[in-house]
């Protein structure tokens, strides 16, 4: 079968990264263009997670990128008018210093170019937690860019975020794909496997910086990312 739609994760699956050093970078980095609204990594850490888990379980039809600042300025008092501005020119410059915690992959491109033989869309299905800019630097890392794919999910576009199945379904109504006829690829049993199979889509679980379920451990195909690559040379 051709697939309609062959469906990738960015980080830990495209891009190889340990998640906790990343994070411990990006927030120092971020904290620091955020002090002067008065904030320190200890003041802003609670409130910036908890807009990101707002997002997580994001079910009220606002965009992702309006729930965040919501939770955001209610937490901290900052607005987003003010801050976003400075956000956005961070994900474009200090956010490069994450890159750090992360690990080339040679074969990234090739994949996506083998995908794109194989498929008539692809997408690049990273939670959208991030801007476009977030997106689009952490992709430059791999010498890839959001016009190499038919759809990149990010905050201001999408409405859910992985494990809820209705993020699956938007890319699906957004690109006029059938669940059924699609292929997603990722890292993560719970965020990418289980939820792209509850949306009615095929799944391929990446080994080499794999994010296990321990209360549902996926057992469905999977493999290293050089043997995915085959795998798509097969299709």
């Amino acid at each position: 079968m051709r697939y309609q739609a062959i469906l990738f994760d960015l980080d830990g699956t495209l891009l190889p990264m340990e998640l906790e050093p990343f994070a411990k970078i990006y927030f120092g980095a971020l904290a620091k263009v955020l002090a002067p609204f008065g904030l320190t990594p200890e003041t802003m850490f609670k409130p910036f997670w908890a807009a990101t888990k707002a997002m997580m379980v994001n079910t009220t039809g606002k965009l992702n990128s309006d729930v965040f600042w919501e939770t955001f300025s209610a937490l901290t008092g900052v607005q987003r008018e003010a801050v976003e501005p400075i956000c956005d020119a961070f994900y474009n410059e200090g956010f490069q210093t994450a890159r750090a915690a992360t690990r080339e992959n040679p074969l990234a491109r090739e994949a996506i170019r083998i995908a794109r033989e194989k498929a008539d869309k692809v997408v690049l299905a990273t939670n959208p937690l991030f801007p476009m800019a977030g997106q689009k630097t952490r992709l430059s890392w791999l010498g890839l860019a959001p016009e190499d794919f038919d759809l990149v999910t990010c905050y201001t576009s999408d409405r859910h975020c992985k494990p809820n199945p209705a993020y699956f379904h938007d890319i699906c109504q957004r690109l006029d794909l059938d669940p059924a006829k699609c292929l997603m690829i990722g890292n993560d049993d719970r965020e990418d496997m289980h939820c792209a199979i509850a949306a009615g889509m095929d799944a391929y679980l990446v080994t080499d910086c794999r994010l296990p379920d321990p209360e549902n451990p996926w057992q469905g195909a999977q493999g290293t990312f050089a043997e995915m690559v085959e795998l798509l040379k097969s299709l």
